[in-house]
């Protein structure tokens, strides 16, 4: 085999290994995305169509935190900040949303669950965060989460000692709306600021 057709395979085979790593890179992120929602790795919530048919005896309670990306010119609480309820039982809770500014807004939420290692016992059967939510000026909207605690956080050693679950959600501006920082706020006399 002459130098030349060795450059050239040796180009070949190093190209296929370039694309195959820059291609690898891009999928990494959904690819990580989805592994954490299975194993609840990071605090990711597990998700299912229903709770188990049967509730355990045993209390636990489920707290509930709201954060906004400061570029969204939104008000985001939980109605609630805490409930009691017992391992395998569905619940409702709510958060409320207002959008602030003069413009149609679209945020997207994130969450997690602390303490991490409870992550993959709390199991989401609906969720607003499960998609983008546009909210006109000034509306105010209640956004819902149904969820359970799945009573196997007990079976666990590593988690039997979690009696306090907390759900944390930050809304962001929806990628197209990059701009929504420049979206004028109105101040509290009403007037445009």
């Amino acid at each position: 085999m002459n130098a030349s057709r060795k450059n050239v395979r040796s180009a070949l085979v190093l190209f296929t290994f370039v694309a195959g790593m820059v291609g690898l890179s891009f999928a990494s992120v959904p690819l990580y995305r989805i592994f954490c929602q299975v194993t609840g790795l990071g605090g990711t919530p597990g998700v299912q169509s229903s709770a188990p048919g049967k509730a355990s005896e045993i209390d636990f309670h489920v707290r509930f935190d709201a954060n906004t990306n400061p570029a969204l010119p939104w008000r985001f609480k939980p109605v609630q900040r805490e409930v009691t309820l017992k391992l395998g039982e569905e619940r409702l809770a709510f958060y409320e949303a207002t959008n602030l500014s003069d413009k149609p807004i679209t945020g997207t939420a994130t969450f997690n669950v602390t303490p991490l290692k409870a992550g993959q016992f709390f199991v989401k059967i609906d969720c607003f965060c499960f998609t983008e939510q546009t909210l006109q000026p000034g509306e105010t909207v209640d956004m819902p989460v149904s969820f359970y605690v799945d009573p196997a956080i007990y079976e666990e050693e590593n988690t039997r000692d979690v009696k306090t679950i907390t759900l944390s959600y930050t809304f962001y501006p929806k990628q197209d709306d990059a701009k929504v920082s420049e979206v004028r706020k109105p101040s509290a006399t009403g007037e445009k600021g």
